[in-house]
């Protein structure tokens, strides 16, 4: 789905997007435990996280499921049109809710919670975004997600 950035402004309050499930999977922690120098055994070490972790299984860091956001996004939120550049802004609230054990998959809810002009040509997305864990009852993590997005003639 397109959609300008002037439509999508019109959207606020709206779900706008639900993302592809993606596997969290032990090569997934791992590889981001190596980046990030975060090797605590309840990410890491499956033995022991059964035996003396309190989750019984291994599971992801909290900021491996934030730093998927962008890949949930992907497949979740239209492409807009005429936008030359899209910046990440940071987030005004982050929150992990539950924990996601090795093997689940999770998915992201994407709602327009408001849209402010910045500029005539910059438009400040704030996304509610709600990391649903398959089965549970409660979500891995909850965020408002800001996002820049210059619209302009140079648009790529």
């Amino acid at each position: 789905m397109e959609m300008s950035p002037a439509e999508l402004a019109e959207r606020v309050g709206e779900e706008i997007g639900l993302s592809d499930w993606v596997v969290i999977d032990q090569p997934l922690i791992d590889a981001f435990a190596k980046v990030t120098d975060d090797h605590q055994f309840i990410h890491v070490d499956p033995g022991r996280a059964a035996a003396e972790g309190p989750y019984g299984t291994t599971v992801a860091h909290g900021l491996l499921t934030l730093a998927l956001l962008p890949a949930l996004a992907k497949s979740a939120l239209p492409k807009l049109t005429n936008v030359r550049s899209s910046v990440n802004y940071g987030f005004d609230r982050v929150r992990f809710v539950a924990p996601v054990p090795v093997g689940a998959r999770i998915r992201g809810r994407f709602r327009l919670t408001r849209a402010d002009w910045r500029s005539p040509d910059a438009l400040l997305a704030v996304w509610g975004v709600t990391v649903e864990i398959e089965g549970a009852d409660r979500p891995a993590l909850l965020a408002d997600w800001l996002g820049l997005r210059y619209v302009g003639k140079e648009a790529a």
